[in-house]
Parts: structure tokens; C-alpha cells; sequence
């Protein structure tokens, strides 16, 4: 069923500085919520018609009128080029349940697919999503689900436009409230009297947020390689040299030399590993003796064997593992298996290594809104399935969103809707494999994306899948054959500095007080009495759970 809505500007919309997090994915209302903004550009009539729907296909209007009165619309909406626009509606379908998207029809006839949802009977459930306006021009709107059978109800439209300025402001606001905490810090003599004018120095040692790159076994034979990334990086996945296909090219002959050899440089560099993966779900990323005539006994046994070789290996080692690779585009161990073998291999991993984080790890789910396999809708019926699975249901679990960019503007309505959308489940979200597409705007695109990542609050680690040119990284560069910067790694280096602290240098006031903001993380401060030269130094740590720290620092004079 398809209904389409058709709206107009009416002046300049409600201001909206502010970002509206609100989403329901962990239950359906009994009444739609408000509409977000006010609705924003969209006037909603008190008329209680349904003026300017039209159907498409075999779809039927109907008008209904909820106990709440709610409104119907009959407006044309145009889109400003350069703005970003937050969309969401109340919906619910008339039987069962069904996968409900929002679709924005441009006069090019370019369909784009703003976001969706599991809509049910009986109750009402936000769906979020929206768009960026690459030129001016007028949209229509529509909803559908693939059951043309069912009526969508729809209630509570709002479409919000904001400005690139408005929209970082969400972001500068989002990190100031979830990376950093307010510090009190006062330096005192041995008797506890306050120390004034003594010069305070604050250096943080180590940030708390997981900012990461993936490396491969080129890293084992460059000095220049190694250098460049223990530099800057302390969080790593390995691209390729913990993959089945790389560790058991031959069946029954393991080889995990190179892959022990990575996790050593790793080790001996202070840099937390995350294990990608255990098996992939693509019949084509399996070893060359797995393939599509492999019997399921012999797989079984083949996997389980598998299994419990890496991940018994490596147990206690790693933060994290991708334990089954994209299984929402593929099931190759689900058609030999049964429909429960991922749910049974997250089972068994986490037996294995029980301290460890287990992930789905997916594309498209946040980077491209028009695939449908890994809508994000798609995504939680997958998670809810594995956690739903005998002895998962206090599974560690983890949501990965590999995040592979393309080369053109990225939808950051669609994937701030994304993360908070399955960010209320409560589950942790790391972006896993971040990258962009090669294009005159790679370096500016793939700061928003990382900007956008970075300050929502659902996100607790970031790892891209990009490097130097001598590594074979050809798509995004960070570094040329020489390790000198391309505009990306410039991005890189710049925000590795803006989201750390410091270094500061500070005086106490009369009181021996100072009060500062500081990222998460580790630190030391040095307190000096400029009177007697005597000096102390400690370290201390700053944590999301403690937004308002206090840090003493005693000087011995």
C-alpha cells in the first residue's frame, strides 16, 4: 500500500535549534506521540479531512479520527538546497505487522528511501528518518510497506528543516553533554590550606572514546607503517588476517603466524584489537575448500572446529568480536545449517570467551537508506532473533554498523535517525568500518560522517577502514607513499586533537580552585607553588559516570 502526502512551505517553518532524540523501539504507544516540532514545515489542518492524500496501486484512503483528534494535511513541502531534514509520523498498519518506509519522490522521479520501521496493529510507532537536499526543488511523500493488503495509518507528521551551522551545533552540544565532565581541582599545602596563583599543568594521557584504524599485515615488514599508526592510534581491526580465509587456506592446516604477529605489534604498542571475524555469511568469503557443495555435516563439524580454534586463541585478548559478518545480505551458514546458525555460533563465542563483546557487524544499515535487507528495522528482528536464541539472552551483544561510504553527500538526517533508532535498544554501537568513496568532497564528507558518529550518544567506538597508499588502501587515503598527509588524513589528525584535552597550563584562583571541562580519559597534573618552587604530581581519570569531579592535589612544602 502506498499513501502519499503532498506538502508546501508556509513561510520559513519552526525554529528548531535543538535536536529531538525521542524514538520508541523498545515498545508501540497506545496513542501516536506529538508531532516532533510541531510538526515543523508541515501545517497540520484541525479540519479533520484528508484533503491531499492520494493512493497508489490498490491502496484506499480512509479518513479515522483517534481519541487524541488527530489531523490530516494537504500542503506541498519545498526542500532548500544545503539544509537537513529530520522526518518522522506515528504509524501503524491495520493487521499484524510489516516493515512501513518513508519515501521522498523528487520531480527527477528519484525515489528516496528517508527511513523505516516494524509498524504493528494496535498501537503506534515512531518512524524516523529524513534527508539532505541536494538542490531546491519539491518533494512528495510517501509511505509503503510490501504488503499491499494492509492499510498504514499515519498520524503526527513532521518534517524539520535545519541549517549545516544548526546541525553541527546538535553535535558540538551532544559532545560537550557525553564525552566531556566538569572538573573541580584545588591545590592545597600539607595543612589544607589553599594554595593561590599556583600554576597548574593538565595533561590527558589517554582518551576513553575508542578512535580506531584498521591495519593489515603490511604493518609487520614497514617501519614507516608502524610508526604512522602508533602514533596516533590505539584501537585496530584487522582487515582480512583473522578471517577463516586467511588463517585455514588449506583444510586442516591452521596458520595464525601472521595474524600472532599483528596482535604482538598490538600488544607491545598499547592498541586493543577487535577480532574481525569469526565466520562470514557470504557463500564467496568462505576458504576455498568451503564452498556451495560442502555437505552440512561436514561444514558443521568444519565450523565448530573453527570456532573454538580462533576464538580460544585469542580469548582475553581482544575487546570485541564480529562473530557472524553480514548476515542480513547472506545466509551460506543458515542454508546449510538451519536458520539459527548465527544465533548458535554467538552461543558458542561467547562461551568461549565470556568476557568479550560479541557483534553483528553490517552494511548499509546506516550509509545507504534503500537497502532494504539491512534497514535498520531489519537489523533489531536480526538482533531480537539472536538474543532470543536458548542461553543468548544475557548475551554481551554489540551493534556493528560498518558505515562505507559513498562518494556523494552523505545523509546525516538518515543516519543520526539510524543510531537512534537502534541506539534505544541499549545495546552499545560501534561504527566498525567507516570509509568514502573517492571524490572531490572525500575529505569533507568523511569529517561529517565522523563528526555525526562521534557525538551521538548511543556511539562507544569508532574504527576506520582506511590507511596509507603503500598498504594498498586506495580508496580512502589518509597518507601518499612518502606518509605525508592527504586532505583526509589531515581530517584525521585534526579531530584525533579536537577531541582530547589540552595540553593546559592554569592558575588556581584565591581559593587554590579551578574549574574545568575535560574529554573522558586518563591524566596528569602537575600543581607548582611559584612562592617555594615545590611541586606535585598525580594522575587522575575523568568518566562519563561522574559528570561533576573533584581532584585534590597536596604540595609538600
Amino acid at each position: 500500500m502506498f499513501l502519499l502526502i503532498m506538502f508546501s512551505v508556509t513561510g520559513d517553518g519552526t525554529s528548531a535549534s535543538a535536536y529531538n532524540y525521542t524514538t520508541t523501539t523498545k515498545k508501540c504507544l497506545k496513542e501516536p506521540l506529538e508531532a516532533l516540532y510541531g510538526g515543523g514545515i508541515i501545517v497540520n489542518p484541525v479540519n479533520h479531512n484528508i484533503e491531499g492524500w492520494k493512493a497508489f496501486g490498490q491502496g484506499k484512503i480512509k479518513e479515522r479520527i483517534s481519541k487524541t483528534a488527530s489531523n490530516s494535511f494537504s500542503q506541498k513541502v519545498q526542500v532548500e538546497q544545503g539544509k537537513i531534514y529530520t522526518f518522522s509520523a506515528s504509524v501503524q498498519v491495520s493487521e499484524g505487522s510489516e516493515i512501513v518506509a518513508v519515501v521522498f519522490k523528487f520531480p527527477t522521479g528519484e525515489n528516496i528511501r528517508g527511513g523505516d520501521v516494524v509498524a504493528e496493529h494496535g498501537c503506534w510507532t515512531l518512524l524516523k528518518g529524513g534527508i539532505v537536499a541536494n538542490f531546491t526543488s519539491l518533494v512528495e511523500i510517501f509511505f509503503e510497506s510490501k504488503n499491499t493488503l494492509v492499510e498504514i495509518w499515519v498520524d503526527n507528521v513532521s518534517l524539520q528543516p535545519f541549517t549545516k551551522e544548526e546541525w553541527k551545533s546538535h553535535q558540538d552540544k551532544s559532545i560537550i553533554e557525553g564525552r566531556k565532565s566538569k572538573v573541580r581541582l584545588q591545590v592545597t599545602q600539607a595543612n589544607k590550606a589553599p594554595l593561590t596563583g599556583a600554576k597548574v599543568s593538565i595533561k590527558q594521557t589517554k582518551s576513553d572514546f575508542p578512535f580506531g584504524c584498521c591495519m593489515n599485515h603490511n604493518i609487520l615488514t614497514s617501519t614507516d607503517y608502524q610508526n604512522w599508526f602508533a602514533s596516533r592510534f590505539r584501537y585496530t581491526t584487522f582487515t582480512n588476517e583473522m578471517k577463516w580465509y586467511s588463517t585455514e587456506k588449506i583444510e586442516g592446516q591452521e596458520n595464525y603466524t601472521i595474524a600472532d604477529g599483528m596482535v604482538k605489534f598490538s600488544k607491545e604498542n598499547g592498541i586493543s584489537i577487535r577480532g574481525h571475524n569469526v565466520f562470514w555469511d557470504d557463500p564467496k568469503m568462505q576458504p576455498g575448500w568451503v564452498n556451495s557443495t560442502i555437505s552440512p555435516e561436514k561444514l558443521r563439524t568444519a565450523s565448530a572446529q573453527r570456532i573454538n580454534s580462533v576464538v580460544s586463541r585469542y580469548s582475553g585478548q581482544l575487546i570485541a568480536w564480529d562473530v557472524m559478518n553480514e548476515n542480513l545480505h547472506f545466509q551460506f551458514f543458515e542454508d546449510k545449517l538451519g536458520e539459527n546458525a548465527s544465533a548458535a555460533f554467538y552461543y558458542t563465542a561467547q562461551q568461549l570467551d565470556p568476557g568479550t563483546m560479541m557483534f553483528m557487524n553490517e552494511y548499509n544499515t546506516m550509509e545507504y537508506s534503500g537497502d532494504e535487507a539491512s534497514s535498520p528495522a531489519n537489523y533489531k528482528k536480526k538482533l531480537e532473533e539472536i538474543l532470543s536464541y536458548p542461553g543468548n539472552a544475557n548475551l554481551t551483544a554489540g551493534i556493528g554498523l560498518q558505515g562505507h561510504f559513498g562518494s556523494g553527500q552523505p545523509n546525516l538526517a538518515y543516519m543520526r535517525s539510524v543510531l537512534d533508532f537502534l541506539g534505544a535498544t541499549g545495546y552499545p554501537i560501534w561504527l566498525t568500518e567507516v570509509s568514502v568513496g573517492v571524490g572531490p568532497y572525500q575529505a569533507q564528507y568523511l569529517e561529517e560522517v565522523l563528526r555525526e558518529g562521534y557525538s551521538h550518544p548511543a556511539v562507544q567506538g569508532i574504527i576506520m577502514f582506511v590507511g596509507p597508499i603503500t598498504a594498498g588502501f586506495n580508496e580512502t587515503t589518509l597518507v601518499d607513499k612518502n606518509f605525508n598527509n592527504t586532505p583526509s588524513g589531515d581530517v584525521v589528525d585534526k579531530l584525533i586533537a579536537e577531541w582530547k584535552t589540552g595540553p593546559l597550563e592554569m592558575t588556581t584562583d584565591d581559593q587554590g580552585f579551578i574549574d574545568v571541562s575535560l574529554f573522558h580519559g586518563d591524566y596528569e597534573v602537575t600543581a607548582e607553588d611559584n612562592v617555594t618552587n615545590s611541586s606535585a604530581t598525580l594522575s587522575f581519570k575523568v568518566t562519563k559516570d561522574e559528570p561533576q569531579a573533584f581532584v585534590q592535589v597536596q604540595i609538600d612544602t
